[in-house]
């Protein structure tokens, strides 16, 4: 998914739920200023909270990182491809024609806004200005509605008493001097914006009524009889005709909900503390909002290794999916030139997953091909028959520099010391970049070694730790030193799926196709169990997939402290048509 995609969709999702948290906690109270801050608040935590970035402090969390666990996948995708089905573009044709839509809304919208904007700009210009109660007021030069927009002031005294008057500027100061305009202009800029989401409509609608509240209960602060103010708006309830929706109206909006709120009994003060409940929702929504984007980004980055993975070298470059160690930060101490003022603390944050990862120079192709020109199986290691992978991981600095390296899980001495070699050896990177900014990144490369002929004495099952124990305590790990590994290594894992997957054909004669993502446990002597599918796609593609999965054989054990334990296990299958 475009992280465009995903940032509109986390924004009108936003504005459904505090929508109806709204309606459930806020609508019936009489706090109107309070309201009123609440709901621009909504406007501006659904519009930034995706942006906010807590990814560093969410994988700290052993919980979080289950969550995310649970979303992503820590192995390539399986494309399961019959033959001779035609290819089809109607999805692509679809999010073409709805993008169009989209945009088509917003242009439209954009030019209502435009234009009512220039009717106002119209009236101010062609109306006469006069002080009345000491107030600057634009006279219509026809009977219409009072409103008033910012600082401007529009009125027809001739349609109204002395008293009536005194109301509306009264009513018209409190829209001035609050700025309620801005509130306006928010909502109409957001629901251009979101104007597919009706919830944000009737987020505006909310607004609106709240600043007439506001406004209403300013007058009746004033001394004025709320039954004659009453009256005064219901007589005017038919001359609203020139005002825009861009105005606050004197006598816009359901005069029943207005009525009703002038006579509403004030809320107790008590009522304010349920405000705060407010703060957890917010704390919410940046949490899910950051799992979602570290399960996404996990998802991409096991989508782009897939090619990879079938290289049949004897040396395989894997881009990093896992295993990747949180942020850390480093600080550093500047003297001022002078000497004069006191050390400040300058923070140089290392990033694992940022808006544009760092890149070797030529891409992802050029990478493979630096380590497979450059690496040299060692003697050694072919000798004693060893191989495995080699995970390391290195910090790309601001200037594209390669710093840090070292090996986050080895197989030999030999093996680790030659892929520290040719980490080292590499040429500046393109730096990755945050907000626009080149910032250090933390990136991990695992290296696969492996023999090929009769060169192979040793198979990757034997590099694996001696087990000196089972855990009995019944925990189930997520990550451990040395995870579960299918009996050959991962390739044989893809053969098995490759070969033992059956395409439903009920499934190839509706077109469907897509991703179906299976949990299991490998439990502390090899067998699967707790097989499920946490994302579907259709029931014959999921239960294909499940049937596979319940017939493999028996996985080597993770293990974690040389004991071994029960694991849980993500691996997605793709099922796609051709």
């Amino acid at each position: 998914m475009a992280p465009e995609l995903a940032y509109f969709l986390k924004v009108n999702v936003a504005f459904i739920l505090l929508y109806a948290f709204y309606r459930l906690f806020f609508y019936k109270d009489t706090f109107f200023k309070l309201r009123r801050a609440i709901l621009l608040a909504f406007f501006g935590v659904s519009l930034f909270y995706p942006l906010m970035n807590i990814q560093n402090w969410i994988r700290e969390q052993e919980p979080m990182a289950e969550v995310i666990q649970m979303y992503s996948a820590i192995l390539p995708e399986t494309m399961i491809t019959p033959g001779n089905i035609p290819e089809t573009n109607g999805h692509d044709l679809l999010l073409s024609g709805i993008s169009y839509l989209y945009w088509s809304g917003v242009i439209v919208l954009l030019l209502r806004l435009l234009v009512q904007l220039g009717s106002i700009l119209m009236l101010t210009r062609h109306s006469e200005v006069a002080l009345i109660r000491n107030v600057r007021v634009h006279i219509l030069n026809k009977p219409a509605g009072p409103f008033s927009f910012f600082r401007l002031v529009f009125l027809h005294p001739e349609s109204h008493s002395e008293k009536e008057i005194d109301e509306i500027l009264t009513h018209e100061c409190t829209h001035v001097n609050q700025w309620h305009s801005i509130d306006v202009v928010i909502c109409e800029l957001v629901c251009i914006i979101c104007w597919v989401n009706p919830f944000v409509w009737l987020l505006k609608r909310e607004v609106r009524h709240n600043l007439e509240y506001l406004a209403d209960d300013t007058v009746l602060e004033s001394g004025y009889d709320s039954r004659s103010y009453q009256y005064h708006l219901l007589g005017l309830a038919h001359t609203n005709k020139s005002a825009t929706s861009l105005s606050n109206n004197f006598n816009m909006l359901h005069l029943k909900n207005r009525i009703s709120m002038m006579n509403k009994k004030r809320s107790r003060s008590i009522g304010k503390t349920k405000y705060l409940i407010f703060i957890p929702l917010v704390g919410v929504l940046l949490i899910l909002s950051n799992v979602d984007a570290l399960a996404r980004i996990t998802d991409e980055l096991t989508e782009s290794s897939f090619a990879d993975v079938l290289v049949p070298d004897a040396i395989q470059p894997f881009p990093a999916i896992g295993n990747v160690a949180p942020a850390e930060k480093r600080e550093e101490y500047v003297l001022s030139e002078k000497g004069a003022e006191a050390a400040k603390q300058a923070s140089n944050q290392i990033f694992t997953v940022v808006e544009v990862m760092p890149e070797f120079p030529g891409g992802q192709g050029a990478l493979l091909d630096f380590l497979k020109t450059n690496l040299r199986y060692p003697e050694s290691a072919i000798k004693d028959g060893i191989e495995g992978r080699v995970s390391c991981s290195f910090v790309v600095g601001k200037n594209g520099a390669i710093s840090g390296a070292e090996v986050i899980r080895g197989v030999s001495p030999a093996l680790d010391g030659e892929a520290l070699r040719v980490i080292n050896s590499m040429p500046v990177w393109s730096p990755g970049k945050q907000r626009g900014k080149a910032v250090n990144v933390k990136y991990t490369v695992p290296v696969t070694f492996r023999l090929t002929g009769g060169r192979k004495k040793i198979s990757s099952r034997a590099t694996r730790k001696q087990v000196k124990g089972i855990d009995t305590s019944g925990r189930v790990f997520t990550v451990v030193q040395q995870m579960p590994e299918f009996p050959g290594g991962q390739s044989l894992l893809l053969k098995y799926l490759a070969t033992r997957i059956k395409y439903p054909v009920i499934a190839q004669e509706n077109g469907i196709q897509g991703r179906v993502s299976c949990s299991f446990v490998v439990d502390t002597d090899g067998s699967l169990k707790d097989i499920e599918v946490i994302r579907g796609i259709d029931p014959s593609l999921d239960k294909e997939a499940v049937r596979v999965i319940r017939e493999m054989p028996k996985w080597n054990p993770g293990i974690q402290n040389d004991m071994a334990v029960a694991v849980k296990y993500t691996v997605p299958v793709t099922f796609r048509l051709q």
